[in-house]
């Protein structure tokens, strides 16, 4: 048989082993793995891995604070730049306007993504406070292919605990996953006062409102919430020990928690906030970055399944928008750092050769346990039947981390001077090469909005 792709020669690591083999692709689909498999057209991956396509289930494009505050990377912009890193699949978020309905709110997303989209996507239903009553529409949220809902314990998407229970209650019922945002609002908006009030606001004062201890508290009081009602719960970006504790605890008492954290937590520590000027402004973000000890916990809870993945939270506005809001204080710089291209390349560099987890594992939390989690039933597996979503990465390749070598549409990198070693050579998405080389092949719009159930 010959398929219209193969990938030949290349070490396959996937979550569980590694192995030499060929892979034959038909259509949009892995159709055989093998040996000598021959196809109209044959890559080389000789000396090179080949992994599932990378999967990022928390990204924020064209993400809008209001006015003319508005996340850097758009649909186009942003999953391009995931594509050169590796992934082929992401989750974004819709955000219902007050008296909007979900389901219009989620036509209205999808209508901004479909268009410009390079890669595979899904979309997180958000419920704030204006949604408590709308919560007998998320049956039909569901059927309509979004079966994750993102819940706020902070910000004016905040939900008290009542409504909470509420939301995870009707998320029970249809047996979807809520997702969380855990902080104490009310103890990071005192913190803020009076920090503002002594005079206290330098960058430097950001981490210093936004306490850890605070931080495992609130996780900690979203999984008792979810255990009274039966619900599973997946908290996002976690950067403190306090936070894995919790989720830790929980797992060993066999619930259904799980956690995530991101690129900058294991990349940076909280001197980044002292930096001058707009610099200490850039890597603004929340949950803040923590100490250097910190890292060291989040990388351990990593390898030992403490926490499951590895998202990477990408928000990315430009300097002129952090500049203006630091020029009144911390509190009003627009928080979010650009993580999609690098992620995948980090995490191999720094994690796996690095020593502190196998190469399948960086697999499994980079690709195929954020697939299983989120419901993407075709992706982030190597096998016949699934989407050939596939890289070929050369683990030998180096770069530099600079706003010259990455593609966000962003005029800075928390990055910037890191270097890797281990970078993706091809990009496949359902069977199509879309990056090869550090050259594009993609185009606007021919990803998929991805169903979940």
């Amino acid at each position: 048989m010959t398929f219209d792709l193969v990938v030949k020669n290349g070490a396959i690591v996937t979550a569980e082993t590694t192995y030499q083999a060929d892979i034959g692709v038909k259509g949009e689909t892995i159709a055989a793995i093998g040996q000598n498999l021959s196809g109209k057209r044959e890559i080389d991956a000789a000396g090179k891995l080949v992994t599932p396509g990378a999967v990022d289930i928390h990204v924020h494009m064209q993400m809008s604070l209001g006015g003319d505050i508005i996340s850097a990377d758009d649909f186009f912009t942003g999953t391009r730049a995931a594509a050169f890193g590796g992934t082929t699949s992401i989750v974004d978020f819709v955000e219902p306007q007050p008296e909007q309905s979900m389901l219009d709110a989620l036509a209205a997303r999808r209508a901004e993504a479909d268009d410009k989209v390079v890669i595979d996507y899904g979309l997180h239903m958000t419920i704030g406070p204006d949604e408590i009553k709308k919560l007998d529409q998320v049956p039909a949220v569901v059927d309509a292919g979004c079966a994750s809902f993102k819940l706020y314990m902070a910000y004016g998407f905040r939900l008290n605990d009542a409504e909470m229970m509420l939301a995870f209650e009707a998320i029970r019922n249809v047996s979807a996953l809520p997702v969380l945002h855990a902080e104490n609002w009310d103890v990071i908006c005192a913190l803020i006062e009076q920090n503002l009030k002594a005079g206290r606001t330098a960058p430097h004062w950001h981490p210093r409102s936004r306490p850890a201890l605070m931080e495992g508290e609130s996780a900690g009081r979203a999984i008792d919430l979810a255990t009274l009602v039966g619900a599973p719960l997946h908290i996002f970006h976690v950067g403190c020990q306090p936070v894995v504790d919790r989720i830790a605890q929980a797992r060993l008492r066999g619930l259904p928690i799980t956690g995530e954290t991101c690129p900058q937590y294991l990349m940076l520590n909280d001197s980044v906030y002292d930096r001058p000027g707009v610099e200490g402004a850039l890597p603004v973000c929340a949950p803040p970055i923590r100490p250097k000890s910190e890292q060291e916990h989040i990388w351990d809870a990593l390898a030992q399944d403490k926490l499951q993945i590895v998202t990477t939270d990408h928000c990315p506005f430009t300097r002129s928008l952090k500049a203006r809001g630091l020029q009144e204080n911390f509190s009003k710089i627009p928080g979010g750092v650009p993580s999609i291209e690098a992620r995948f390349p980090l995490l191999y560099t720094y994690g796996a050769r690095a020593g502190h987890f196998s190469a399948n594992r960086w697999v499994e939390m980079s690709c195929t346990a954020p697939a299983k989690l989120l419901g993407l039933r075709r992706k982030g597996v190597i096998a016949v039947g699934y989407d050939a979503d596939l890289v070929v990465f050369d683990p030998d390749k180096t770069l530099t981390l600079s706003t010259e070598t990455l593609h966000e549409n962003v005029d800075w990198t928390p990055y910037e001077g890191v270097e890797v070693t281990g970078w993706p050579a091809v990009t496949i998405s359902r069977g199509e090469v879309i990056v090869e080389n550090g050259q594009f092949h993609g185009q606007a719009g021919r990803g998929k909005f991805v169903k979940r159930s």
